[in-house]
């Protein structure tokens, strides 16, 4: 999770409790400057009579490092989803309960908000392709996104090649340090320009600015409160509505 110096010294005794479920990054000036992480006893070193040797498929876990085409081969041949990011392959869970409430909610309300308007709201599974640079390739799948240049930026293949203007990702266990760090890092870098975080076990909602690649601002939303967009005014969802 990245926050800013000033949220997290108003803010301290949240962060805290944050640290002991994933890593704080502290952003200040556009520029990440320390890291707040939970405490841990040191433990005493099995023995190496103890050390358990693991299964040779074991290698082939997710995360674990591969090339693009070695991506594109996996996904052409499995039905399983998947997202590449940095040169690392992750496999994506099947969603909780929880989070597709949530889900269903938030499209619900940007679907309704957006209907008439150039900017279409989409969901997940669908391939997102992004660019920290020519040769750096990473495919997302967020929960959520807003899209304004559908149309445009569609290819013969039938998939969109843009940047999405808004990006929304539903925490699990599973995912919330990759949400937090490296898909939030992974859209400030290649142009996304609002990240919205919605945190069930929280239950609340993280709203992102992106500009010029730099955090630029943010706001923290709980339950009795209306998340709302800095981007697209007027878009606002009441919390407490996506848990429920």
């Amino acid at each position: 999770m990245l926050v800013n110096a000033t949220d997290l010294k108003n803010n301290l005794g949240r962060y805290l409790r944050e640290a002991m479920r994933e890593e704080i990054i502290v952003v200040s000036s556009g520029h990440k400057v320390a890291r707040l992480i939970a405490y841990d006893e040191p433990k005493s070193q099995p023995s190496s009579s103890l050390k358990i040797s693991e299964p040779a498929e074991a290698t082939a876990a997710y995360p674990r490092e591969a090339t693009y085409e070695e991506f594109l081969e996996l996904t052409q041949s499995s039905e399983k989803r998947y997202e590449f990011i940095d040169g690392v392959i992750y496999e994506i869970a099947s969603p909780k309960t929880v989070h597709q409430q949530a889900l269903g909610e938030l499209h619900y309300m940007f679907a309704s908000w957006f209907r008439g308007k150039p900017c279409r709201p989409m969901l997940a599974p669908y391939d997102i392709t992004l660019h920290r640079f020519a040769e750096n390739i990473n495919v997302v799948q967020p929960d959520l996104m807003v899209i304004c240049d559908l149309e445009e930026k569609v290819n013969q293949q039938g998939y969109y090649m843009g940047v999405p203007d808004l990006v929304v990702e539903i925490l699990s266990e599973s995912t919330r340090g990759k949400d937090c760090i490296k898909k939030m890092d992974l859209y400030l870098s290649t142009g996304v320009r609002e990240y919205w975080i919605v945190n069930p076990f929280n239950e609340d909602v993280t709203v992102h600015r992106f500009e010029e690649q730099d955090l630029a601002d943010s706001r923290h939303f709980r339950t009795g409160d209306v998340a709302e967009s800095f981007l697209f005014s007027g878009l606002m969802v009441p919390v407490q509505a996506l848990f429920n």
